[in-house]
Order: C-alpha cells, then structure tokens, then sequence
C-alpha cells in the first residue's frame, strides 16, 4: 500500500492521542516524537520534519485544543491540516490557457520514467479533449526514440522524431512549427536524461526552454529514491523554470518522504502521481486526499472516480437485477472481476476505504497470483457450465481443471464460495422485498 510504513506509524500515534479525554503538554510531546520519528525513517527532510513538528506543537498546545471536549480528535485535525499543508494544500492544474500550441517540457535523471509519464500525460490530456503531439527529444540512449513510438501509439497519439543525428533544441522547434500546422493544442517534449546531473544536460535542457518557452516544465523523479528525489528536484529547480513535478512510481513507495519533503524544499508543486505501470494509472495528486489516507482517514473521492472511469453503468445496473433474482453466472463474475481489477491493485483500492488503514489490511491477503487461478478456472469452463455450474461433474471438474493448468481442490473451492455468494444474494433479495425500487445491491 502506498505509504505503508508511514502510515502505520502517524496512525499509531494518532490513535494514542485520541483515545484520551483530556491531554497535557507531555502527552502532546510523547505523541510529536513519535511523528518526528516516523517521518525521519520515511526519509522526510530533516528541516521539514523540525519545522512540521513545530507548528503542530505550537497549535496543539493553544486553548483552542486544551479546553475542547474532544482534545484528542482536534490534534488528529490538526496533524491532517498540517499533512495537507505540507504537501501543497491543494491540486494544481495544468495551464491548458493562452495561445496554442500549449508547450509542455518533461525533464529528469535516467530511468525517472520520463517517456513512460508523457505517453501517460497524453492520454490523460486526450481525455480532457486536447490533441498531444509528443515529441522525441532524447537522442543519446539507445532506442528512447522507438520506446516513445511504441508508447505513443498504445494511446494513439502521434509522435514527432528525427532519428538521433538532429540536436534536441532543432526537433523541439520544429515540433512546435508542425503541430501549429496540424492543429495540435498541446506539445509533449521528452527529453534526454543522465544517470546524475551534469553541466552538458543542463545546458541542453536551457536550451530548449529558451527556444519554444514551454509552458510547463514537469520534472519526473522516482518516489521510492526518498530523500534523492528531493535533491535532484531542488537542483533541476535551480536551473530551469520547474512548474511542478510528477513522482513516479508511488504505489512501491512505503515510506513517502520525497512526496512530504518535494514542495517544502523546492516551492514547487506535485501535479501527478505515478500509480502503476499502465499507462491510464497516472493521477491528479490531491494533497488532501493523500494526507486523509496516511492518517487512515480514506481516499473516498477518488475511489468514486476511479470507479466511474472504470465501472460500465449500465452493466451495473444489469448486474444489480441478476443479484435481485439470483441469475448470477460465472460469466457476470468475471465481469465485474475485470472491473475492479481495472481501477488498480485491490489493495490500494482497499486503503482508500475510510478505517482500513495499514494495520488492518495486515490482516487480509491480497494475492493477485490467486485471482489470476480464478480467471484461468472461470475461462476453462464452457458456456453452459459457466451459466449453470450444477452440472459440473467429476469428469468435467478433471477436464475444467486441468484445462487452467490448476488442480480439483482449487476448483472445488471456486465452485462453493460462488454457490454460497447466490444463497446470499438470495437472502438479500428477500429482504429487499417491499423495499423501495433502486435499493442498491451489495457487491461481494
């Protein structure tokens, strides 16, 4: 789960807090060294952690906390303010405004990610109704042109490239000139990187803000290199015009500290969040939103959208009156399987559910191998025996079995939590009797 570690640590602490009827000041320092020490092994900034641990001492010190009736919820209020403020307070947008085409500048150190996320940012650009052009600035590391190709046409958007013999800052021009033509609203350039930061770098990457003065410079670093990131974002800051950053590859990161320690250090904000490999798991970052599930409050807001994105209506209204009248087949089952799975791993989903926080998501296997087995059983039946499974016998178990490379056991399994997921909806659908219509259905 994203932020695992840290996030067990602050809810721990958050939770001595609460269950207290009234504090003193030593429960408050008791309670804001465990903070400080969770966010120093989450690698934050040693200067953030000092001045956050300050403010949130200084007000929840104040008669505002000391004299409430519920002393310990308001701390909890405070640190969650304090998060969000950390982190930026609010989303920040791109600037999609003015003249067209809208330049946008991807920049960064080698393997951060860059070609992946502007193939990513275009397919998100693609659904607010823009029309990317991407353009391959990387002319040094072998086959980034071609990477940017291959990314550029799973999201259907066209790519603008001169092999590796042009200079950078030529192609970006001329990328520029040829989307003006074609009515593109917005250029994506990716540009080269460097396994660490070098004046040759530098000076290219200044060469190409001064030659089609982008409007956005997104610099892409790696969440899980912790407090490095943060590094690397304060000395490309102190070169080019940095606009924001994307952190990438937040759903391995356990610890958080470049994504708390980013916008205190530089002043710059993070637009976007690397959430996967796919390139549809890139998301709007939401300081708020994060610092509600860090403190295991949950992440309801972008649970809904994800599920609007990834959820058909009206399958899901179809579903609801096969659960009403218990005509679930296997066939509904792997559809709605496909469904969740879209909207990214279940156990980021998961946390994002308010009170599911790290400690109680301990508890529950998450095995996606064992999914997959699902899905490999489910595709091995037949029509008939996915609509009707009381007619699978003994031989046709051996064959449905075999056929998803599984054994009897796991198929038998299968076979009993489905049948006893229909009893259920069976159960549900009496209750529902007489009740008003559009009462939703349970999902298992």
């Amino acid at each position: 789960m994203i932020f695992e570690s840290l996030s067990d640590k602050l809810q721990t602490a958050m939770k001595n807090l609460r269950g207290k009827g009234k504090l003193n000041e030593q429960d408050i320092d008791v309670a804001m060294r465990e903070v400080r020490l969770a966010l120093l092994e989450a690698d934050v900034n040693f200067r953030v952690v000092k001045d956050f641990v300050n403010r949130i001492k200084e007000r929840a010190k104040g008669a505002e906390v000391m004299e409430s009736l519920t002393p310990g919820q308001m701390v909890v209020k405070i640190v969650n303010e304090e998060l969000t403020a950390l982190m930026g307070k609010k989303e920040e947008k791109l600037i999609l405004d003015g003249k067209k085409p809208v330049v946008m500048m991807l920049c960064g150190l080698q393997g951060a990610g860059k070609t992946t996320h502007a193939a990513k940012l275009a397919m998100l650009l693609k659904k607010q109704n823009q029309t990317p052009l991407l353009v391959a600035c990387d002319v040094y590391r072998p086959a980034a042109v071609k990477q940017l190709q291959v990314v550029g046409k799973q999201v259907d958007v066209p790519v603008y490239e001169r092999g590796t013999d042009v200079s950078p800052v030529t192609i970006a021009k001329e990328a520029v000139e040829k989307a003006k033509r074609d009515g593109n609203t917005v250029v994506l350039i990716d540009t080269a990187g460097r396994l660490h930061i070098d004046e040759t770098l530098m000076q290219e990457l200044q060469e190409i803000e001064a030659a089609v003065k982008p409007t956005e410079i997104l610099l892409v670093v790696d969440a899980m290199t912790g407090q490095d990131a943060v590094n690397v974002a304060e000395n490309f800051d102190k070169q080019l015009s940095l606009t924001g950053v994307i952190l990438t590859k937040l759903d391995g990161d356990a610890r958080g500290g470049a994504a708390l320690s980013i916008r205190a250090v530089t002043q710059k904000p993070i637009k976007f969040i690397g959430t996967g490999e796919k390139l549809d798991q890139l998301e709007v970052f939401y300081p708020e939103r994060m610092a509600g599930r860090i403190l295991g409050m949950g992440d309801v807001m972008t649970l809904i959208e994800r599920a609007q994105q990834n959820i058909d209506e009206q399958k899901a209204k179809e579903l609801e009156q096969k659960m009403r009248s218990a005509s679930f087949t296997f066939d509904d089952f792997l559809d709605q399987l496909n469904q969740m799975r879209n909207m990214g791993p279940l156990e980021n989903i998961l946390g994002m559910i308010p009170g599911m926080n790290a400690k109680a998501l301990k508890g529950i296997q998450i095995d996606e191998k064992e999914i997959g087995h699902v899905e490999a059983l489910v595709l091995s039946m037949t029509k008939e025996e996915r609509a009707n499974p009381e007619i699978i016998n003994a031989s046709r178990k051996n064959r449905i079995a075999k056929g998803a490379g599984l054994d009897v056991v796991q198929l038998n399994k299968l076979l009993k939590q489905f049948k006893d997921m229909k009893k259920m909806m069976k159960k549900f659908s009496s209750m529902g009797k007489g009740k008003k219509r559009g009462m939703q259905m349970p999902f298992f």
